[in-house]
């Protein structure tokens, strides 16, 4: 079982980032990848789970240990595997998971992707008063993480990365059409938008 790697970030995709440790190029998936755009071509640390499954090896990688903890406490739910529990790390709200699941919030954990009214009930008797203090406290080196303006293709990175956590095209059209003629960051694109999904 990996805990960390540190190596060279060289790669962003809507759905991974790549870490070259020793001459091997890493895969992993993390929730947010281009918060790290101004990172490319520097050595990073970042804190990993693997999952073995018969037909793959995946590595799951956390800007701290806190989100990493957040992430296993929501995968030990029922009904939520790793790649739900990454779309839920994405919206950057471990706070208000926190405080709806210790208050029942069913209505506002569903508004979290891919977490449906049965999957939510399950986080609440699953999870209720099992976070730690410091799995809920905003990380100072993941907030520090800032993107350069990508003109062109900010907005499009944007929606494909909020395409990659689960949230329908419809709904994306929307939001793209509020950001047109805007110039802003892909990790500002994302975060905008999820505050506006997520009302």
């Amino acid at each position: 079982m990996y805990d960390y790697i540190k190596g060279t970030l060289t790669k962003i995709t809507a759905k991974h980032l790549v870490v070259e440790a020793y001459g091997i190029g890493y895969l992993l998936h993390i929730a947010n990848p281009y918060r790290f755009s101004d990172r490319v071509g520097q050595d990073v640390q970042l804190y990993l789970y693997q999952v073995v499954r018969e037909d793959a090896q995946l590595l799951y990688a956390f800007a701290s240990e806190s989100e990493k903890e957040v992430f296993l406490n929501l995968i030990s739910v029922t009904g939520i595997g790793p790649t739900t529990a990454l779309a839920i790390i994405a919206v950057d709200d471990n706070d208000g998971l926190v405080a709806a699941i210790d208050s029942s919030n069913i209505t506002y954990l569903t508004k979290f992707p891919k977490v449906g009214k049965k999957t939510a009930q399950q986080m609440v008797l699953d999870l209720a008063g099992k976070f730690e203090p410091s799995a809920t406290s905003a990380d100072a080196n993941s907030r520090a993480e800032k993107a350069l303006t990508q003109e062109n293709t900010a907005l499009e990175e944007a929606i494909e990365a909020l395409l990659a956590l689960g949230y329908k095209a419809a709904e994306l059209k929307k939001i793209k059409a509020f950001f047109d003629g805007t110039n802003d960051t892909t990790e500002n694109y994302i975060k905008s938008a999820l505050k506006m999904l997520m009302k």
